[in-house]
């Protein structure tokens, strides 16, 4: 009977530390993107600000509410924020 216990914990705890995983990597927050950049037609990274979309179908329940940065501008102004957004 221990032994079958004990695998049983074993076997939650995995569980636990792959849906923990699986929260912090895929949930909200800042997370690298790549998107098509509309104004200089070419593919850019940019930090996406992630939050839970409230009212609106998206992927996983998660909506892009901001940029932060964009490998096109090199911490210069974000001139294609509201198309990025679109887009992701």
């Amino acid at each position: 009977m221990a032994p079958t216990i004990t695998l049983a914990v074993l076997f939650v705890l995995v569980l636990w530390a792959i849906v923990t995983y699986a929260i912090w990597h895929w949930g909200p927050g800042l997370r690298w993107r790549t998107v098509r950049c509309p104004v200089q037609n070419k593919r850019a990274r940019v930090l996406a600000e992630q939050r839970e979309a409230l009212f609106v179908p998206s992927y996983a329940g998660l909506t892009v509410i901001d940029i932060k940065e964009c490998s096109l501008f090199n911490g210069g102004p974000l001139k294609c924020h509201k198309e990025c957004l679109e887009r992701l």
